[in-house]
């Protein structure tokens, strides 16, 4: 399939997932966003600034600080009771049964919480013009931070290692 069928499948599936309020919403701004670049086309518009990039950055980190933490920090917990449980069960080894991808749902139900409370921090979408926003700065900026932000929240999210015990630990401790 050729690439612009299926960003038009894509987008497609999108508006109709979309409720009607969501979609004149949508609609709303795309023309806004169309009109200021028409508008804007005969003007010359320099790159993003240093502090539009790193607002670029934060944008997108933020949420992903929320997701990486959140993500790894059930990965963590309900991963060791599974394999306590369902691996131990069957006597299948953590790597063969690869029983944590059980828990996938979690980064499903969550995601838009995180969205919103993002939203919530007051963070406001960066003020790039359309021909800005296109910018390969504002692309590696966005990635960037996405990167940043999802390696800092599975850091973070390594909290639960604290709380488990360590098997080798207790296996001393019965020897002695």
């Amino acid at each position: 399939m050729p690439r612009h069928r299926l960003f038009r499948a894509l987008a497609k599936e999108f508006i109709y997932r979309l409720q009607p309020a969501e979609r004149s919403s949508l609609l709303q701004e795309l023309q806004n966003f169309q009109s200021r670049a028409t508008a804007q086309e005969t003007l010359d518009t320099g790159p993003p600034t240093a502090a539009q990039i790193k607002h670029v950055l934060l944008h997108n980190a933020v949420p992903f600080v929320g997701f990486g933490f959140l993500d790894n920090a059930i990965m963590i917990a309900a991963g060791t009771q599974i394999e306590l449980s369902i691996g131990v069960t069957l006597g299948i080894s953590t790597m063969a049964g690869e029983n944590e991808n059980l828990c996938f749902l979690h980064g499903l139900c969550l995601a838009g919480y995180v969205e919103v409370l993002a939203s919530k921090l007051g963070l406001q979408v960066p003020d790039l013009t359309p021909r800005q926003a296109d910018m390969w700065q504002t692309r590696v900026s966005s990635h960037l931070g996405k990167a940043v932000g999802i390696t800092l929240g599975c850091i973070l999210g390594m909290f639960p290692l604290f709380f488990l015990d360590d098997e080798d630990k207790d296996r001393e401790k019965k020897e002695e």
